[in-house]
């Protein structure tokens, strides 16, 4: 059974720095997703990473957070820097295998002073 477990969430004051992870149990990780939800806004895709590493970033994130995965562990990453408080959100990893959708629990990152 699939199952992804994120991590890294948290309180951070604006400009500052979080690591989000995301751990995949269970099968081997085609495409890896990052999705947030804001209040009272819509589901945004944040950052992709494919099987062979290519990325792809949202204008609003693009120069400021970095999508990786670790193959070996299963692993994706988020890093996020340059925080702003409309960053604040839960952070869902979904993460496509053989034709279907994982997600993950999600976190929540929060940026305020």
């Amino acid at each position: 059974q699939v199952q992804l477990v994120e991590s890294g969430g948290g309180l951070v004051q604006p400009g500052g720095s979080l690591r989000l992870s995301c751990a995949c149990s269970g099968s081997a990780v085609g495409w890896y997703l990052w999705y947030r939800q804001a209040p009272a806004k819509e589901h945004e895709l944040v950052a992709n990473i494919t099987s062979g590493g290519t990325t792809k970033y949202a204008d609003s994130v693009k120069g400021r957070f970095t999508i990786s995965r670790d193959n070996a562990k299963n692993t994706v990453y988020l890093q996020m820097n340059s925080l702003k408080p409309e960053d604040t959100a839960v952070y869902y990893c979904n993460a496509l295998i053989s034709g279907y959708s994982y997600w993950g629990q999600g976190t929540q990152v929060t940026v305020s002073s």
